[in-house]
This record gives C-alpha cells, sequence and structure tokens, in this order.
C-alpha cells in the first residue's frame, strides 16, 4: 500500500505539468535527482529479486521522468 500511494502521489504533478508551460514553478534538479533516485531503485530492486520494489519504483519513475520531460520541454520553448 505504501509503494502504491507513493508511486500515485506523482498523478496530480504529471496532471498538472503536461500543459504547456505550467512546470515553472518546479525544479529541474529536484526533478532530475529525484528521477534518478527512482530509476536507482529500480536497479536495486531487480539485483535483489524484489518485484514490488521494482514496480513500485518504475511507476514512480515514469511519472517523475514525466513531469522532467515536461519541465525540459517548457525551459526549451523558452530559450
Amino acid at each position: 500500500m505504501a509503494a502504491l500511494l507513493a508511486s500515485l502521489s506523482y498523478l496530480p504533478q504529471v496532471r498538472k505539468a503536461w500543459p504547456r508551460g505550467s512546470t515553472g514553478d518546479l525544479s529541474l534538479g529536484m526533478l532530475s535527482a529525484l528521477t534518478l533516485g527512482l530509476g536507482l531503485w529500480v536497479i536495486y530492486g531487480a539485483i535483489q529479486g524484489d518485484w514490488v520494489i521494482v514496480l513500485a519504483n518504475v511507476a514512480g519513475a515514469t511519472l517523475a521522468g514525466i513531469v522532467l520531460g515536461c519541465k525540459i520541454r517548457d525551459l526549451m520553448e523558452a530559450a
């Protein structure tokens, strides 16, 4: 349950970031670190053979990566 809630917590941010230009208040560094950290948890879970860790963090990394991609998109359009 904890993994599910933590992973789904990114959904509201994805819904906010998806429209163009709506990521101005988000930190590129924080989003990069978060996405990388979740990706490392996926690798750790795979090494340990713990598929709960893998699945929960794949979901979180995917959603965080979407928000990161939206942030990068918005920065490139503003330049």
